[in-house]
């Protein structure tokens, strides 16, 4: 097949979807599919258009209100018979109207990635945002209604964006996520780590790994760090990924004038061996997040190997509890108190089979394989029915 994937930026700072589709490319490639971006709001001259790894288009520009992108309806009339298949990721957007509208006059399939954007966190964190869903809702109903199906990364994300919106009539599907794992290079990575940072050399660290956002839970995670740096004055917290300035000097103050502050290291956004060597390097991976409907950086800790400490709304809770791979805690100032509290009492020889259960629960449900193999399959059924009822009109 020949696949689209329309997404808003192939920025890679732009969070986890892009790198999903970056990572799948090759695994789908092999299983004798291409895969070609559209994206929405990445000038032609972008170095993230130019150093794609594969074929990026662009419709640029993109305006903020609702996303419009006037372009775009020109280039999928002008393409999308090229096309198989196509996927948009992500809702809330003048995208979905326009691959729902032009797919359906030139008689071409699609499906949405919802990608956790019909979570029920959002409704009740952002009042005001959920009465401007609600105007949006009807145009975006329609595109999900209209999609051949809506696809969700776990059990738990296609069950919460059930209690999102009304009406919500869609056809669901359950694919497997993943992500790539490092290669078997760990002296290696571990050495671009301790070039880069030189301070954390021979030092205890748990790692936070993610974009720095609200969300995510790392203004509690500070407070909870200043209690727990009480219990092990050896133990550091080193958080990486890219953030507002204004947002992450707020975060800074929490610890400023805290004797764990000097404890507390920010390394911004990570790439490549340095990353991989974060993740080699520390005891174990923490993500207090409020909302998480997968969460790539979890899967990378777990393909190294590393123990996980996460909260509830990180929808692959389950998974985590079922194989031992890590612990897990409301995201609360209390829950992660917890939650580091029984990460630094937990004893060596339970911390080692944690991390054998995190590369068990890597291997069996999170690899970039079988995250392509999943969509590909979820693809070429959707096609096959598609034809077979287009046949029949």
């Amino acid at each position: 097949m020949r696949i689209l994937h329309v997404c808003s930026s192939v920025d890679p700072s732009s969070g986890g979807p892009i790198e999903g589709i970056r990572q799948r490319m090759e695994p789908l490639k092999a299983l004798g599919h291409t895969v070609d971006v559209l994206s929405l709001e990445d000038p032609p001259d972008s170095k993230y258009i130019k150093e794609f790894p594969g074929k990026a288009y662009t419709c640029y520009p993109r305006y903020a209100t609702f996303g419009y992108c006037p372009n775009l309806p020109k280039w999928l009339k002008k393409h999308i018979l090229e096309y198989d298949a196509v996927l948009v990721s992500g809702l809330w957007q003048y995208h979905n109207v326009a691959v729902r509208k032009v797919a359906r006059k030139l008689k071409r399939p699609y499906w949405i990635f919802t990608h956790g954007m019909l979570d029920p966190y959002f409704n009740k964190t952002f009042p005001l945002k959920r009465m401007k869903k609600y105007l949006y809702w009807p145009a975006q109903y329609l595109a999900l209604r209209d999609a051949e199906a809506a696809l969700f990364t776990c059990d738990e994300e296609r069950l919460l964006a059930r209690q999102a919106f009304r009406p919500y009539k869609v056809v669901e599907k359950v694919i497997h996520y993943g992500t790539s794992g490092p290669k078997p290079e760990p002296a290696k990575q571990q050495a671009a780590f301790q070039s880069a940072f030189p301070d954390l050399n021979g030092k205890r660290f748990i790692l936070f790994l993610s974009r720095i956002h609200p969300k995510k839970g790392v203004d509690l995670l500070l407070h909870a760090w200043k209690e727990a740096a009480i219990r092990d004055p050896e133990l550091h917290l080193a958080i990486a990924g890219p953030a507002n300035a204004g947002y992450k000097e707020s975060l800074e103050k929490i610890v400023r004038d805290d004797a764990s502050a000097t404890h507390v290291h920010w390394l911004g956004m990570l790439q490549g061996d340095v990353k991989w060597g974060a993740f080699r390097e520390a005891e174990a991976f923490v993500l207090p997040s409020h909302q998480e409907n997968f969460g790539i950086a979890v899967s990378e800790a777990l393909a190294c190997g590393l123990p996980v400490l996460i909260t509830y709304p990180v929808n692959i809770w389950r998974e985590i509890e079922e194989d031992g791979a890590g612990l897990i805690a409301h995201d609360t100032q209390a829950g992660i108190a917890d939650l580091l509290t029984r990460w630094i009492e937990t004893p060596p020889e339970k911390r080692r089979a944690m991390g054998e259960g995190a590369l068990r629960c890597y291997s069996s449900r999170f690899t970039i394989e079988k995250s392509a193999a999943s969509i590909a399959a979820v693809l070429e059924e959707g096609v096959a029915n598609w034809l077979a009822k287009s046949a029949k009109r």
